[in-house]
């Protein structure tokens, strides 16, 4: 093998390593010059047809070609893993791996199961019902006379063909006891009566900071003999009690609906002073949840049951409202914003 192959051999191994830009490139260079059949291979076949006075000569050369080549090959190699390799300190495998970020429950419906779980222990199932609704169930049922203000359509959602959305979750109410009359009958041995309906409920109001077209209500029901307004407010006393502390005092103030009689607004002692006064209970140290009563006979006569055997009573609140207060919101809106900054607080 000549000198001037031997040199040519040497530049242009060296030129083919410091060039790759890839691992395939610098693989194609060592398999053409480092390689079993490549280029330095086969001159040092070829040494047996050298004279044998120069043969010892030229293989020392070829064996210095042979590791100047390989410096740069592992030199090639090196650049290209340094390049490929991400900046910064090398990641620990011990650590435990990030996942993804989950969904958690809604601040609406996390208090909505709240409310359930509690008048579940107090012995109350959970029903549903509709939110398109007829006038007899959202009206006529409920003792609200033809001429009330509250079948205006300004103050309902009218559909078409008589169709209107629920404005109250009072309705449900109605349905319960129609399917209770019609499977036990109405009298004397008709099985007693314990629900609760949480639900979407719509009126057309301005939105603001304390109202919406679309809220959530929670209604409750109960209906047997000898059912009596001491039994309201023992149950609404323990609920209010569990869902904000022990210290919770209720007070029960004289009000009117149609379908109760007599009817009552549920106030208690201000989760956040205490009883004291301060902003959110306007310096009265009481805060409004809801209203309440005995289901008025008129109630029971649309739906079949007998207002000489049994008597019931009624609440319904409103869990936007209630949220509020449990969380320290200040506008209702923050609800129904879908703002995420917003939800995680309560993750």
């Amino acid at each position: 093998m000549r000198d001037d192959d031997i040199n040519a051999t040497l530049a242009e191994g060296l030129r083919a390593f410091e060039t790759a830009r890839d691992a395939a490139a610098l693989e194609a260079a060592r398999v053409a010059f480092l390689g079993r059949s490549g280029r330095l291979r086969s001159g040092m076949d070829r040494l047996r047809e050298i004279p044998a006075d120069q043969r010892k000569a030229v293989g020392a050369r070829l064996n210095h070609i042979k590791a100047n080549l390989e410096t740069a090959y592992l030199a090639a190699r090196d650049r290209l893993q340094s390049v490929a390799r991400p900046s910064g300190p090398s990641p620990d495998p011990t650590l435990p791996g990030i996942g993804p970020p989950l969904g958690t429950k809604h601040p609406l419906t996390a208090a909505r199961e709240r409310f359930c779980s509690i008048f579940g222990q107090l012995g109350f199932a959970v029903a549903d019902g509709p939110e398109i609704e007829d006038e007899f169930h959202n009206f006529d049922a409920l003792n609200i006379p033809p001429d009330h203000p509250v079948r205006e359509m300004a103050d309902t959602f009218v559909l078409e063909q008589g169709a209107i959305l629920r404005s109250q979750t009072s309705t449900v109410q109605v349905r319960v006891m129609e399917s209770h009359v019609r499977r036990h009958g109405g009298g004397q041995d008709m099985p007693p009566i314990r629900v609760i309906a949480p639900g979407r409920v719509y009126r057309p109001d301005a939105v603001d900071a304390t109202h919406h077209y679309g809220f959530s209500q929670i209604e409750g029901l109960a209906v047997g003999p000898d059912i009596t307004f001491a039994d309201l407010k023992g149950v609404l006393g323990v609920f209010s009690r569990v869902m904000f502390g022990d210290a919770t005092r209720t007070r029960f103030r004289p009000s009117f609906f149609p379908f109760t009689e007599p009817s009552a607004e549920l106030d208690v002692s201000c989760m956040f002073c205490s009883g004291q006064g301060c902003r959110v209970c306007k310096q009265t140290g009481w805060v409004e949840l809801g209203g309440c009563g005995m289901v008025d006979p008129n109630v029971f006569g649309a739906v079949g049951i007998c207002p000489e055997t049994h008597t019931g009573f009624a609440f319904g609140f409103g869990i936007e409202r209630m949220a509020m207060f449990l969380l320290g919101v200040d506008d209702m809106r923050r609800f129904t914003e879908n703002d995420l900054r917003f939800l995680r607080q309560f993750t």
